[in-house]
């Protein structure tokens, strides 16, 4: 184990490296990549590595960066990649083709805001776009949990179990370009980490087809196969935690973070970097006598039901955080969630940061204010922030 200083892109990319150097006496590893604004650094450190037994592919778009990944892991190797913004947008179809083929391809996505208007800054309406595709989804909030979550996901995706995509997302910015201390594990510790990727479905010696035309009905199985595998993800990744905790000798975040919840009465929840800044004014707001939680929603897909009912069991007030727009309904995590809360609960919707605003502590004061002297939730807001 040694500890590194690295933007949360680079921690993204040294474990996508160290995950394709395990892979050495398997079928080895296969990255497409295509250059955008913020995930450029993950590229780019990704093609300065060397790779015993793999290759990094400088693909012409990100459609097609997509494609050389769905075909790596087709033949059995390691695959990843990573994108953002409209370059994600332009790769959706084959990322509808990677979920469809049960592909275990993992994705770092350095959230960005869509355009047009052009914006560079943080949002996760872009990673949202795969929300009902079948890739799994999990969102970091710090440069270690980008690093972990990546070594993490390839273990859930590549399980048997599962064999699907995941996603690995950062805060566009506030998390990819910022350098912050990381615990790397040995490739040693790595290699009894990462079992070899065993894709039983590769196209090999034996002849069979790969995603060829079905009757309805033979779909619908498929689309239950694959809704059943996922919900399965939680209680995967928890013995993953397991695995983790024991050869690198700590423990992987939750798929749900709560902070001071157990005796709270008003949560915020949220997503990404937001949670760090909500855990800030729970502090804040418990030094004044105020029984304030926060929860952190790591993992978005599947959607763990069950926990957050648990947590927002007995809580009179939440607080939903977006940094993302359903335009014409509201913010996606509040639609996803606010029916986990108790009969008479007050769960009120806040789109903050959108488009990379700046969320500072005294912003969500000032919402929590307004939550407050709510006597019934209202229409979703957008609030403005710097």
């Amino acid at each position: 184990m040694s500890v590194e200083l690295i933007s949360a892109n680079h921690a993204a990319a040294l474990s996508a490296t160290l995950a394709a150097r395990a892979n050495r006496t398997a079928r080895g590893f296969c990255s497409g990549v295509y250059p955008i604004t913020p995930s450029t650094e993950c590229m780019e450190y990704l093609c300065g590595q060397e790779i015993e037994k793999g290759t990094v592919v400088r693909a012409d778009s990100e459609h097609n960066a997509m494609g050389i990944c769905i075909g790596a892991s087709a033949a059995g190797a390691r695959s990843f990649t990573t994108t953002c913004s409209n370059g994600l947008a332009y790769m959706v179809e084959n990322c509808v083709a990677a979920a469809g083929y049960r592909l275990p391809i993992v994705m770092s996505v350095a959230n960005r805001t869509l355009g047009p208007p052009w914006n560079i800054w943080a949002d996760h309406g872009d990673s949202l776009l795969l929300r009902d595709l079948g890739w799994l989804q999990l969102y970091s909030a710090d440069n270690q949990e980008v690093f972990d979550t990546v070594l993490c996901a390839f273990k859930l995706a590549e399980d048997p179990r599962m064999l699907m995509p995941a996603l690995c997302c950062m805060d566009g910015f506030i998390l990819s370009h910022t350098m912050a201390q990381v615990d790397v594990p040995s490739q040693e510790q790595i290699d009894r980490f990462l079992p070899l990727t065993d894709i039983p479905h590769r196209l090999d010696k034996t002849a069979h087809t790969l995603g060829q035309m079905e009757a309805p009905h033979a779909s619908v199985v498929h689309r239950m196969q694959h809704h059943q595998a996922m919900l399965g993800a939680e209680q995967i990744y928890a013995e993953i935690q397991n695995s983790f905790a024991e050869i690198f000798g700590r423990r992987p975040a939750d798929p749900l973070v709560t902070y001071r919840t157990e005796d709270a009465e008003t949560l915020l929840v949220s997503m990404g970097t937001l949670g760090v800044t909500a855990e800030r004014v729970v502090d804040q707001l418990r030094e004044q006598g105020k029984a304030v939680g926060a929860v952190r929603v790591r993992m978005f897909r599947p959607m763990l039901d069950t926990g957050l009912r648990k947590i927002f069991a007995g809580k009179k007030r939440i607080a939903v955080l977006d940094r993302d727009i359903s335009i014409g309904f509201g913010g996606v995590l509040w639609g996803e969630v606010r029916g986990f809360a108790d009969p008479g609960a007050i769960v009120q919707n806040y789109m903050v940061g959108v488009a990379g605003g700046d969320v500072r502590p005294e912003h969500m004061l000032n919402l929590l204010a307004d939550l407050e002297q709510r006597h019934e939730s209202g229409a979703p807001q957008i609030v403005e922030v710097a």
